[in-house]
């Protein structure tokens, strides 16, 4: 199939998914696409399992792997959801909450993976360094399918904040993280060839420190640009130039791509939309990534359910994906517990920050187009039949109850 092909038939089938669960399920969009995708899946195997001269399932498995899920999400998708979800979050907001918002997003994101990989290590007898490299692509959150659940229980700003500002960033360093892990499991493969620990600090300056700055020198250029215009759609498509472009460049210079998107949204949102655009440009703008979210995000979580034909399971996967689930969220509680511990001294937070946040650390695609991106190995099926179980349960029972849970415990005015 040709790129417009494949690019045609995703759109197609996240429009006839989002109708049928706007008319029937009437969960919120992407967990039902998502759900709806994984049932079509559950189908076609189950015919294919009833009539196997049809073949169905090999021709879809053949669709699915044509679509490259790590690469289009990687080095596609994921720069222009990130650049809208930062576009969205005013540095107003973040400035208060950065000191938590940046432990959470690095001693928090170190501390998930080594939580989790050390129990991976100990539940499947893989070695440590490979264990923790799948601690590494199981701790990063998503936090676009719970965003909309958490407006809509009417949360504080501030929790708001802290979610979406921990989420976009600790996406970028646990990236990198995993970057670095990769290059030494696997000397030979992935993209990271770090030798020992300065090779690897080293390597992470250079992914982390690079993609901040490179994001913050592209989004002034922009921003200086765009004070000279007052043309909307020109300006919409230097955004979109920004975002595409800059995440390219990153790539190109070895530094961290994901990281890079998310500076210059943060910068182009507040200091970009305060100072450089007009009235009417700052609609359109903010409608047109709005947009371009809600798009990808309904073709990502297609993608998602439809990932199921890639996956080989059997009773040792099983096991390991239950058992990545209940560390996931070990990991993640303490990736939440010990930043609020930290500051717990210095400011008063409400009751309902550690279990919101813990269960609202929703994985995501991310985590399974890392997963699909790993050099070949005897592990690689076993950690992505995990990371598969693990997203899955994730986004379908804990983004479906984390807005009554919200509700719930916080709902108490929050202090700050």
């Amino acid at each position: 199939m040709t790129l417009l092909q494949i690019a045609s038939l995703l759109i197609v089938l996240a429009g006839a998914f989002g109708a049928f669960n706007y008319l029937f399920l009437k969960l919120p969009p992407s967990i039902g696409i998502l759900i709806v995708a994984f049932l079509a899946s559950l189908a076609v195997m189950g015919v294919d399992y009833a009539l196997p001269h049809w073949g169905m399932a090999d021709k879809v498995r053949g669709i699915v792997e044509e679509i490259e899920f790590s690469s289009s999400l990687l080095e596609g998708m994921l720069g222009l959801l990130l650049f809208a979800g930062a576009l969205h979050v005013k540095m107003s907001d973040l400035r208060r909450e950065w000191v938590l918002v940046a432990l959470m997003a690095t001693v928090g994101v170190g501390l998930s993976t080594a939580v989790i990989g050390v129990g991976f290590s100990w539940l499947t007898g893989m070695p440590l360094i490979v264990a923790l490299v799948f601690g590494a692509l199981a701790s990063p959150t998503d936090p676009v399918a719970v965003l909309g659940v958490l407006r809509s229980a009417n949360l504080k700003k501030s929790m708001e904040t802290k979610i979406a500002g921990e989420s976009l960033f600790n996406d970028g360093v646990a990236y990198v993280v995993f970057l670095v892990l990769v290059g030494m499991a696997f000397p030979t493969g992935g993209e990271a060839h770090a030798s020992g620990l300065v090779s690897a600090l080293k390597l992470f300056g250079q992914e982390a420190i690079g993609g901040a700055v490179l994001g913050g020198v592209l989004g002034w250029l922009t921003f200086r640009v765009m004070r000279l215009i007052d043309d909307y759609s020109l300006e919409v498509l230097i955004t979109l130039g920004l975002a595409f472009g800059g995440y390219e460049l990153a790539v190109y210079l070895h530094m961290s791509a994901p990281i890079m998107a998310v500076v210059a949204g943060l910068f182009i949102g507040d200091v970009g939309m305060k100072h450089g655009m007009s009235e009417e440009t700052r609609r359109y703008v903010n409608a047109f990534w709005k947009l371009i979210d809600e798009i990808l995000n309904a073709v990502l979580f297609l993608m998602i359910g439809f990932e199921v034909f890639a996956v080989a399971f059997n009773t040792d996967a099983i096991t390991a994906g239950v058992g990545a689930i209940g560390l996931s969220l070990v990991g993640r509680l303490v990736a939440v517990v010990v930043p609020v511990l930290m500051l717990e001294p210095f400011r008063d937070f409400s009751k309902g920050v550690i279990p919101i946040m813990t269960w609202g650390g929703l994985k995501g695609g991310i985590s399974v187009a890392l997963a699909l991106s790993l050099p070949a190995s005897e592990w690689k099926p076993l950690i992505l039949a995990a990371t598969y179980i693990l997203v899955m349960f994730s986004i379908i029972v804990q983004g479906l109850t984390v807005g009554p849970l919200a509700k719930k415990v916080g709902r108490e005015p929050e202090l700050v």
